[in-house]
């Protein structure tokens, strides 16, 4: 019986370890940019289904953009 205790201490203190080892990695990640932070973070942030609905409507609404003046287009 206290064979079977010190394993299974064993066993929990090598599983905090490892979580504390992953912690310590997942937050040792460092980004040259915001932009980088930013694609990595949408990369792994799942978009709730009634916002993508929101925007896929708003974006069905938008229309095509407005054409520039010719002489915007010409002087640039």
């Amino acid at each position: 019986m206290k064979q079977r205790s010190k394993l299974s201490q064993q066993q929990t203190q090598n599983v905090e370890h490892d979580a504390r080892q992953e912690t310590r990695q997942q937050s040792g990640q460092e980004f040259a940019t915001a932009d980088e932070l930013l694609r990595f973070d949408a990369a792994q942030t799942a978009v709730p289904p009634h916002l993508a609905e929101r925007l896929k409507e708003s974006i069905a609404n938008a229309g095509p953009a407005p054409r520039r003046s010719w002489w915007h287009r010409l002087l640039g």
